[in-house]
């Protein structure tokens, strides 16, 4: 199999049944996710507007990925490989490039959209005008537990409250200080050519969606449609190791905000050595925890809070695992 093999064996575009021009290219990238892939195609093949493609990117997948997708007989159904496994943002990028529609909305493997997604990001798009790139919206999270969604809730109504979700440079501070939530991967729909050019970031497997967007909102404003449009499944979270590694080189991509931003008195960097601390501490890993963590913290009570709640999911995760700190 050629690196990039489109359904039906033509690199280039579709089955000859296919739409030639759809309004909206769904790009939902795959590995290994047979099981819940379907799930995914399912909710965008049903959204209320239904002049689109769900274009998937198999990325090397050892499973039934291929079997799955091609059982589809929907010509809006489009099937494209890579012969190893690249990476999502690798998938997402052979996506971009495979997309025909005048808008690409992204959409992971193991999520899934309410119908009427498309429909209210278009028209919220449309009504923006000049100058607005794309629109995302909110979304409804699946699993975790109820300790996780009640976390979540809490820094929804405290520490992100107020924040700008939505225009251009506001938008992108909000991103950048992780006061805005956006869930990309799910929930972003961009006019095609705003993303001429630009691509996700194949050395980032965490934040890479983020990185995108910093990008785009260099380029034009998003909008947002605030209603939970999209279902993102918990599956779990990556260790925090990998959180580190990806959060210095997402730093590293965006230094010129992260330093005007420290400039005007926000610092950016704490910010995420903050969110790094909350990672270590849910994995019981206190010691690694306390490298991230700052003495002024004792003047924070934002900080204090998180770290009090992240101090007790700590010490049950050690008490699963005895004998490692």
């Amino acid at each position: 199999m050629s690196d990039d093999a489109e359904s039906g064996g033509a690199n280039d575009g579709a089955r000859e049944d296919a739409p030639s021009a759809p309004r909206v290219s769904v790009v939902v990238p795959a590995y290994r996710r047979a099981d819940v892939l379907p799930r995914a195609i399912d909710s965008a093949l049903a959204q209320t507007v239904g002049d689109l493609e769900v274009v998937v990117v198999d990325d090397g997948s050892p499973d039934d990925t291929e079997a799955v997708v091609r059982a589809y007989d929907d010509p809006r159904v489009r099937y494209v490989a890579h012969g190893t496994n690249r990476g999502v943002s690798a998938a997402r990028n052979t996506g971009i490039e495979h997309a025909r529609g005048a808008y690409v909305a992204f959409l992971d493997s193991d999520d899934e959209w309410l119908p009427r997604k498309l429909e209210r990001q278009l028209a919220a798009l449309d009504a923006k005008g000049a100058g607005w790139v794309g629109v995302y919206c909110d979304y409804a999270t699946v699993g975790g537990g109820l300790g996780a969604r009640l976390a979540a809730l809490v820094s929804e109504r405290v520490f992100h409250a107020g924040a700008p979700r939505e225009g251009g440079r506001e938008l992108a501070e909000s991103l950048l200080t992780m006061r805005v939530f956006m869930g990309p991967g799910s929930t972003l729909l961009v006019a095609r050519d705003a993303l001429d050019g630009l691509a996700f970031d194949e050395g980032l497997s965490i934040y890479e969606d983020w990185d995108l967007v910093l990008r785009l909102l260099a380029r034009g404003k998003l909008a947002h449609v605030a209603e939970p449009l999209a279902v993102v499944h918990d599956t779990g979270d990556a260790p925090a190791d990998a959180y580190a590694r990806n959060d210095r080189r997402y730093l590293e991509r965006n230094a010129d905000l992260v330093a005007d931003l420290r400039d005007r008195g926000v610092d950016v960097a704490r910010v995420h050595r903050m969110g790094l601390v909350g990672h270590y501490l849910h994995e019981g890993r206190f010691r690694d925890a306390l490298r991230y963590l700052d003495s002024g913290v004792l003047s924070r009570p934002g900080d204090l809070l998180r770290l009090a709640w992240w101090s007790v999911v700590g010490v049950r995760a050690l008490a699963r695992r005895p004998g490692d700190e």
